[in-house]
């Protein structure tokens, strides 16, 4: 079971539909003790990071999301979800995100339209559950004006006016800039390696 974390921001429901087309079952929630006892989270979000870290702090799910990540069980976010784990955002200054993985999320700037929105390729640069195969590429759906550094958590890239984090990851938590639930086949098969992941202590 998937438990998807309702914080009020975010596709829930396409994220809802894509795990039942992978034939997984997700709950979507906001209680803080459901999140607590989940096997698998996953942290959507679209819109803006303060607000989101606000909503986040008064639902009570800050402490929920870091206890389940710190106990080892698999954690994965999308888009905002994704920029929430890192330090910090341009977006929101003196906003604390969720601090799961060293950063700060930046602006998208340049010559390049904001927001960034459609179709780019995503690169495997280390090995991970999510791309097993580092020559693996895919094309993936982004919707995003803010973004995260290469660093060392990434594990994959993607390009618009800058190269940048298009997948992070530290330890079990995971995180896309684009969105899976919308990428097609080529994102439920994302979803659905997730889903294989097994938390630490796991008992077959």
């Amino acid at each position: 079971m998937i438990t998807i974390v309702d914080y009020g921001m975010g596709n829930l429901r396409n994220v809802q539909r894509a795990c039942r087309e992978i034939g997984v079952k997700a709950s979507v929630t906001s209680d803080p003790d459901l999140v607590r006892r989940a096997m698998w989270l996953i942290l959507p979000g679209v819109g803006a990071f303060g607000e989101a870290v606000q909503r986040i702090d008064g639902l009570g799910l800050r402490r929920a999301i870091l206890d389940r990540a710190h106990e080892g069980w698999p954690l994965l976010g999308i888009c905002l979800g994704m920029q929430l784990l890192l330090d910090s955002s341009e977006e929101s200054p003196g906003a604390a995100g969720l601090g799961l993985i060293p950063g700060i999320v930046r602006k998208l700037s340049g010559n390049v339209k904001v927001p960034h929105i459609g179709w780019n390729d995503v690169l495997p640069v280390s090995p991970s559950p999510l791309f097993p195969d580092p020559k693996d590429t895919m094309v993936a759906y982004f919707v995003h004006s803010f973004y995260v550094d290469v660093i060392p958590e990434t594990v994959a890239v993607t390009e618009y006016g800058v190269r940048y984090s298009a997948s992070v990851r530290n330890k079990n938590v995971y995180g896309v800039q684009f969105h899976p639930e919308k990428s097609q086949s080529a994102g439920l098969n994302l979803l659905r390696r997730f889903t294989f992941i097994k938390p630490a202590g796991w008992m077959e």
